[in-house]
This record gives C-alpha cells, structure tokens and sequence, in this order.
C-alpha cells in the first residue's frame, strides 16, 4: 500500500509541475540526490578516520591472498578505489570553501590524516608483492579489459615510484619525507586561504580608481579621517595596480601583495629540500627526472628546450612592447607635471598597460565589463556550452538549502543528447558555481572534484559531481556583479575544465576526466577560451546591464584587436614562473641545493625574464606561488606547452566555424569523453587526423609560423 500511494503522490507532483511550466529535465534534476553539507569539525574527524581504517582493512585483505587474480585482487581494488572518492574529496574540500573556520580546519587535519594514511599503505611491501605477481602474470594477455589493464600497471608502476624496490631502511627514510611533505604542502594551501591582510588607502590615494570599485571597499575612521581598507583578493587589489594614479599606491599594493604569505617563504624552502632528497633516494637526478616521466614532455631537457626556445622568441617581442610602456610613461609623467623616470617597474605594468589599451586602442575595460553582468554572461555561457556539445544545464536552486556549502552556491544538472545521440537526455552530473570572494575562501579560480564518474559494479554509472570556484565581484543592490573581459575569458576556462569532468564516461575513476597527464590538462580549457574573443560569439555573450544591448561594434573591433597587446610580455611573466619552478626542481647535487637563494632567483629571474625592473626591492612573490607548492611541481611550464594543443585543435577544428555542432560532438566524444583512460596523443591525433604540431601555437603567439 505504501509504495503505490508514494508512485501515486510522486506523479501528481510531476504533473502540476509540469502543469505550472517547469520541464521535464527541471523536474527530474530536482529530484535527483544531492551530497549534504551538514558535518560539524568532529564528525569530519571521525569520518576521516573511518575511511582510514576501512583502507588499511582493505589492504591487509589484498595482502593475505596467496592467488592473486582479476576477480579476487584487480577488481575488488578498482571498486573500493571508486567507492572511495566522494567521502574523502568531499571531506578535504571544506578547507576551501565552507564559511566556519573551525569546519575548514578540520578539513585541513582531515587531510592530513588521510595523506599520511595513503602514504603509509603505498609504501606496503606485502601488499606490492600481490599486485605485481598479478601484473606479471597477465600483462600482454587479454585477461581483463585495456582501461582495467592500465589500473594494474599504473599501480604497480606508482608503488615502484614510492621506493617500493629500496631497501627497507631507505624505504622508511621516503615514508617520513613523503609524510613531512604532504604535511608542508597541506600548511601551505592553508596559510594562501586564510589569508586577510588589508591595506589602508585614503580617497587622495586611490585618486583614478573608479567610484563603483571604490564603493566595494571597507571604509574605517582613524585619526578623524575616513579612509579604505583594500584586500588582497582579486575585485580589490587588482583595480588599485591598475587604475590608480599614484605611483607610491601602487608600488605599495604590488609589493605587499607580493609578500603577503610570508610564513610560506620557509615552508616552500623545506618543501624543495625534501622533494630534492626523495629524488636522491628514489635514485633520479633531479626530481624534475622523477615528475616528468609520467608527463608528455617526458624529461627536464625537452621542458627547458621548449621554455628556453618561447624565451629566445617572445624576447624581440617583450623588449618592442616594454618600449612603447616606457614612452607612454614619459608622456604621462610629463603631462601630469611630475618628474621624469627612465625606469619601467612591475607596479607600473597593470596601470601603462591599461592606459596603453584605453589610449591608442580605445579598449575600456571598465565600460566594456558593463556589458557582461555575471547572471546573463552565465546563462549566455552555459547556451554556447550547450550548443556546441549538446547538451542541457539545468539550474536547481529552489531546493534544499542543506546541499550547497554557503548561500552564494548554484548549483547545475547537466543532461546530454538533448538532439542527437542517444540515449537522449542522459544525466551526465552536477555542477556548483561558487563565485563570489569571502574570508577563509581559496582566493583563485579552480575546478575542484568532488567525485569523478566510473561503472558501478552492477554495471550502471556513478555520474560525477565537481565544482567552479571563483572570486568575481559581488553585486550591489543598484547593480549586478559585472565581469571583467578577462573575468569572461576565466570563467570559460574553468567551466572547460568543469565539462572535461561532466561529459568524460570512463570505466574508472582514476581516469575521468581531467585526470590526465599535467601538461595536458589545461589543454580543453585554453581551447575554449578562444571563444571569448571570436566576434559572432562575443556579439551574443555580451548584454549591457541596463539596456540589453550586446557590445557596440566600435567597442567589440576595438577589444578583438587587442588581443596581442603585450602578449609579449604576458607570456614572458608565465616563462618566470615556469624557469623558477624548473631551476628548483632541477637542483642535481648537495652542492647546488646548498647554494640556491631563493630571493635572489624570484627577482633576478623575473627581471631577467619579463624584462620589467623591480626597483633594486627583494620581493617574496614565490610565497604564493600555491602551484610548485603542490600539484604543479616541475608542471607549470604545461600552461604554455598546452597551449600548443589547445591552438591546433581551435585552428585545426573550429576556427572557420566556432559554432558547428558536428565538430563540437566529435570534440566533446573524443578528447572529453576519454579522459585519461587513452593515451593522450592516440586522442589527439584521432581528432587532428594528423600529429599535433606547434605551427598554429607560433601563428597565434608571434602573428607568424
């Protein structure tokens, strides 16, 4: 009787849904099951202890057999493997967003735990000696699937890669340098989020900050005067060093936001130091030697080959660009009445840089960010997302409150083969927007997992959930949120990266979607950018705020033209960040680590590099450079080198067409689909037709081939 009295109610509530207009995919996506965000500091503790603990009997599982084979070691570990995703992702993920600080720290310890637990259980021998004898008995045979078969290689390869063929007093000196690092790197990302440092301007100091950026800034009263407090976070710091007229403001807003972690400075010191002694006992040359291997570029010759070569290129460009600065700033210097300078500073670039574009370029960016209110750019954004990949976002925001972190979440359900395909309207997961700055948030732009798709052991699919996590502009109650162009541009990459997750359908988890070789990765996600400078497509993503209108033709020639404006010099700052990274995690012997001064490698290199002088100050930006502190290490150079892919598949496959939904489902079933679970370059070339090459990457960045 209860159950057809509960199909009974459930129908009569589809019905007057849909009666009252909603469709049918708003109907089913309200209905489908949201995780809840609901755990206190210790019950996050206590849950992290308990994925620990059923991990380890796990493990001891898998070492007590005698036969291993698929059935009963290989499939068992994929399933507890998948299982395991979402509880644990979803526990270290508060740390980033969640409003309680007492929450985020026991995300932060929660981490921490389960790290030191996984590093414990990859550095078991018994549990080696059972996966290897089961790859030594089947590798080459067709015992198993290809996707399954690369699992067991991959995990016997990363337990050869923990140490696991050292002797046992060595393998314990790597377990207590991989626990100390994963500790350091954890302290790290914390001591970057809760940063909340402020600076203090009066209103003579901010003199050419627009009145709508200045109206967003907290006013404080000291010695009778009213002045501004400006944070570090992007909608605040960014507009001071780019349209404020006094210099001193400006070189105070760069070099304090430079070094505005310094607890990191010592933190990341150590960090290399253990990296570079795990190389030694892991027996590579550098620890570079070690990262590499599992990337495309395969060794640090070929990075800093490719670096060194962008170097030699951008470098006529760079100096071209740098002149035509330091001419604008003369002028401007004379015109205002104030002395001369010969020299051009990294606090001056963002300002020049700007005036450079609104002068003889006619590109305000201010005016043109009128144009881009956040909640039109985003249904916009979504439609071009839908078109081209065919499929439906599908928002949810009426629903139970319990299943956001904070009040500020969206929340999408995203269904595919809306017209072609089949099965037709097939949910592919879950997307949340978290968009807006606040204290204790990670304070970039990030894609996080929050729990990768894969096949169920009864064969149905676990769809995946991630989430956008961003810091634009809140709304005021007389205007909206509006995004910069850039801002645009940010959030079509991050959504790239969010769709590489949604629209990927591997086997396993390991392989969904961005989990890909790093110097790929970024790879979908610049493609996609280009749509944010094509004319036909910003023409429909652009809609004044007040008017509707989408951006005049002088404004929309005016913004694509400059496109190259400073790319130079652009791409110069992303080659200093990519060479420190690379002369830290290339150190070779004692000697050398001994030697390396960490200051005067950031600001010698950057000066070197990006050709822009520092004023003879030491600055400690690398204290922020959250990238070499984890995840990117001896990585960072994959911006630029998945660039190259990124520019061939756009030349190769949309550039006479942005739009075609035939080269837009070949895309989306061919480098999304797969994920990582096919070699990277076998996807590609099954998309180019050809082996990618670098013809259209030194076309887009130089004007040339």
């Amino acid at each position: 009787m209860l159950i057809p009295g509960f199909l009974l109610l459930l129908v009569s509530v589809i019905l007057f849904r849909l009666k009252m207009g909603e469709s049918d995919l708003e109907i089913i996506a309200s209905l489908l099951p949201l995780p809840q965000w609901t755990q206190t500091p210790e019950e996050i503790l206590a849950e992290a202890r308990k994925i620990i603990a059923s991990d380890v009997a796990f493990y001891d599982k898998i070492a007590a057999v005698q036969d291993p084979t698929v059935e009963n070691v290989l499939q068992p570990t994929i399933d507890d493997e998948n299982s395991s995703y979402l509880a644990s992702n979803k526990l270290t993920f508060y740390q980033y967003v969640f409003p309680d600080k007492a929450v985020r720290d026991a995300s932060t310890e929660a981490e921490n735990l389960l790290d030191q637990s996984a590093i414990e259980q990859n550095l078991r021998v018994d549990v080696f000696k059972v996966y290897n004898e089961l790859w030594e008995k089947i590798k080459g045979t067709n015992a198993t699937d290809p996707e399954s078969m690369k699992f067991l290689e991959k995990t016997v390869k990363n337990f050869k890669r923990n140490g696991l063929a050292l002797p046992e007093e060595k393998r314990e000196q790597v377990k207590k340098l991989k626990m100390r690092l994963a500790d350091l790197q954890t302290k790290f990302a914390k001591n970057s989020n809760e940063e909340n440092g402020r600076l203090t301007f009066t209103l003579e100091e901010l003199a050419g900050v627009p009145e709508s950026v200045i109206e967003q800034f907290e006013k404080v009263t000291e010695d009778g005067q009213e002045n501004y407090q400006v944070t570090f976070k992007y909608p605040d710091i960014l507009p001071v060093l780019k349209y404020a007229k006094v210099e001193e403001t400006r070189k105070t807003a760069y070099i304090e936001n430079q070094n505005k972690v310094p607890e990191n400075v010592p933190i990341l010191k150590e960090i290399v130091d253990i990296r570079f002694k795990l190389a030694k006992l892991l027996n590579y040359d550098t620890y570079s030697d070690f990262v590499l291997e599992e990337r495309l570029a395969k060794t640090p010759g070929n990075v800093l080959s490719f670096l060194e070569d962008l170097k030699s290129k951008l470098t006529p460009v760079g100096n071209r660009e740098l002149q035509k600065l330091k001419d604008l700033k003369k002028q401007y210097l004379l015109k205002a009445g104030l002395p001369e300078q010969d020299e051009y500073f990294a606090w001056d670039h963002a300002f020049y840089g700007n005036l450079l574009l609104e002068q003889e370029h006619q590109v305000d960016h201010q005016k043109i960010s009128e144009f881009f209110p956040l909640d039109r750019t985003i249904s916009k954004m979504l439609g071009f997302y839908e078109k081209l990949f065919d499929v439906k976002f599908v928002s949810v925001n009426n629903t139970d409150p319990l299943s956001v972190w904070h009040q500020d979440v969206r929340k999408y359900a995203l269904f595919s083969n809306i017209e072609h395909g089949e099965p037709k309207n097939e949910f592919r997961g879950w997307i949340f927007f978290d968009l807006h700055p606040r204290d204790g948030k990670y304070t970039h732009a990030a894609k996080f997992e929050l729990n990768p798709g894969f096949e169920k052991p009864d064969g149905s699919r676990q769809t995946p959930f991630c989430a956008l996590v961003c810091n634009f502009t809140k709304p005021k109650k007389e205007k909206p949120s509006l995004l910069r162009h850039s801002e645009v541009t940010t959030f079509f990459h991050e959504l790239g990266h969010g769709v590489h997750s949604l629209l990927s359908k591997t086997k396993h988890g390991r392989f969904h979607g961005t989990h890909v070789p790093r110097d790929f990765v970024e790879c979908p996600s610049q493609m996609l950018e280009f749509w944010t400078w094509s004319p036909n497509e910003l023409r429909e993503l652009s809609s004044h705020y007040e008017t509707g209108q989408p951006l005049t033709e002088e404004l929309l020639e005016n913004l694509i033209k400059s496109k190259r404006v400073n790319t130079g010099l652009a791409n110069l700052r992303q080659l200093h960040f990519a060479l420190f990274d690379m002369h830290l995690h290339t150190i070779a012997d004692e000697q050398g680590l001994a030697a390396v001064d960490f200051d005067k490698l950031w600001n010698e290199l950057r000066e070197e590099i990006t050709l822009v002088g520092n004023g003879g100050l030491t600055t400690r930006g690398y204290g922020t450079f959250g990238h070499i502190a984890g995840g990117y290490e001896s990585g960072y150079y994959g911006y630029l080198y998945s660039q190259v892919f990124a520019t061939d598949i756009y030349y190769t496959h949309f550039k006479e067409d942005p739009m075609n939904v035939e080269r837009g489902l070949k895309y989306r079933d061919t480098i999304l689909k797969n994920g990582g679970s096919k070699e990277v370059l076998d996807i590609l070339k099954e998309l180019l037709g050809r082996e990618p090459n670098a013809k259209a990457f030194t076309l887009e960045l130089l004007g040339s081939a």
